[in-house]
């Protein structure tokens, strides 16, 4: 079964307090369901049309899980709810080679 993936690049960042009750929030949730950080924040080089914000990868045992996390788990809607209008983000949830 093939591993699932949130990237995440943060475009923007509006309000900081936003962004920190969501990670607190959404890592408990991400890590009682799963989901392992790969990276969360650190240096980082932007290339191409990269933009040198925040960027977080977290692996899952299974695609659905991954989507499972973010569109059904109560505790990551709280999450998002914490983080509405905190920032501008780019999240795709996808499925690994194997």
């Amino acid at each position: 079964m093939a591993k699932g993936y949130w990237m995440t690049t943060y475009r923007e960042i509006l309000d900081a307090d936003k962004l920190a009750a969501y990670a607190a929030l959404a890592a408990t949730a991400v890590q009682a369901n799963g989901g392992r950080f790969l990276v969360r924040g650190g240096r980082m080089q932007p290339k191409e049309a990269a933009v040198a914000e925040r960027t977080v990868l977290v692996e899952f045992d299974s695609y659905e899980q991954a989507l499972a996390t973010y569109e059904e788990l109560p505790a990551y809607q709280e999450a998002l709810k914490a983080l509405e209008g905190g920032v501008v983000r780019d999240l795709r949830i996808v499925e690994g080679i194997d």
